[in-house]
């Protein structure tokens, strides 16, 4: 048996490959990242790069678009149809000009987590199209 081929993103071995379970385990690991990588001691809140990095003006909302803008290339490369990948353009969007706001941006990274929005998406149309990826609970 060969081994499983991976490409490393900002320090995160990710599974290379364009079949659907490598693509949506990307997609899984990068909203790990920018929405549940962390947890708030003492409230047991779990936050993400996108809030933290969110913080600095103008940068951090770039950087939380171009993630989310990574997770909808990833799903789009999955043939999902243009309605979802809409959808999620659309969760992407908000989240960007929501965190654009001073004050209001920073607590809408804690509140709206577009990225996480978008595996649900995902997670629906595999769970429809590809039931044989085993990574995807249905």
């Amino acid at each position: 048996m060969g081994e499983t081929q991976t490409i490393n993103l900002m320090g995160i071995e990710m599974p290379a490959g364009s079949d659907p379970a490598s693509v949506y385990r990307r997609i899984q690991m990068m909203e790990q990242l920018t929405e549940r990588s962390m947890t708030i001691p003492g409230i047991n809140y779990d936050i993400g790069m996108d809030a933290i990095v969110g913080l600095i003006p103008v940068l951090g909302d770039i950087f939380g678009v171009a993630m989310g803008a990574y997770i909808v290339w990833e799903a789009r490369n999955l043939g999902m149809p243009k309605w979802h990948v809409s959808r999620m353009i659309g969760n992407v969007a908000i989240d960007g000009v929501i965190g654009f706001v001073p004050l209001v941006g920073d607590v809408a990274d804690f509140a709206f987590r577009s990225n996480s929005r978008n595996l649900k998406i995902v997670k629906k149309y595999m769970c429809k199209h590809h039931p044989d990826v085993a990574t995807v609970d249905c």
